[in-house]
């Protein structure tokens, strides 16, 4: 159900099709030092799902990578958990106006949570702002759009659109996320202060985990920004 990969910080797989390709979804569960949990792009939440954040802890925080990623489920946590704060990337309130959210995300985190989780707004795309989330107990970054890592585990259709896009085994966003780069320095910024994180594992938003080495698995997937 939840897989443990590293210090008060677990993951949670689910299916996910996009124009008729498998690309999968992930949540990242993350335990703060107050004992609560924040939660980062819920899955939907079924009764097994329901049960075993219960027996890890309160959820106390609900978060989005963006706009358009890590949203669907969350009026399902507002109904299950009626204390937990949404918070809303810059985009989202217009996008879900059936929500009301707590917390609109950029560059800084709250004090609720900063002392265990750091964000950073990607900024710079056309019409894209997502924030990158850096566990630091576990020393894990969260993406996004901005951090497909299709791998040989995809079914092959998928690694197929996978290569078409740029994305296949290497972390990154797909080549239309790339080609709709409206201020490339302040994406290669954002970028970059991703980087300073001391972090080694990395979780996308679609694909496979990198348990370690996420650090240069992140350099050579940006090449491309840094050349």
């Amino acid at each position: 159900m939840l897989t443990q990969r590293g210090d008060r910080f677990w993951t949670y797989e689910e299916p996910l099709r996009f124009l008729g390709v498998d690309i999968g979804r992930i949540m990242s569960v993350m335990r703060l030092s107050s004992g609560g949990l924040f939660i980062q792009s819920p899955a939907e939440l079924t009764p097994e799902l329901n049960s075993a954040l219960d027996d890890l802890g309160e959820v106390r925080f609900v978060a989005p990578a963006s706009k358009l990623h890590g949203h669907l489920h969350m009026e399902q946590y507002r109904a299950a958990y009626p204390d937990a704060e949404l918070l809303a990337a810059p985009g989202l309130p217009a996008r879900r106006p059936d929500l009301r959210f707590d917390h609109l995300l950029g560059d800084t985190p709250d004090p609720q949570w900063g002392t265990d989780v750091d964000q950073v707004a990607i900024v710079g795309h056309r019409w894209l702002t997502e924030i990158a989330y850096f566990h630091r107990p576990s020393r894990t970054v969260i993406l996004g759009d901005v951090g497909f890592h299709i791998g040989d585990s995809s079914p092959l259709k998928t690694r197929l659109v996978a290569r078409a896009l740029r994305v296949y085994e290497r972390i990154g966003p797909p080549v239309e996320l790339r080609l709709t780069i409206q201020n490339e320095a302040s994406f290669r910024r954002s970028i970059r202060d991703v980087l300073a994180w001391e972090f080694d594992r990395v979780v996308p938003g679609h694909g496979e985990i990198v348990d370690t080495g996420g650090k240069q698995a992140v350099l050579e997937g940006y090449e491309w920004l840094f050349q």
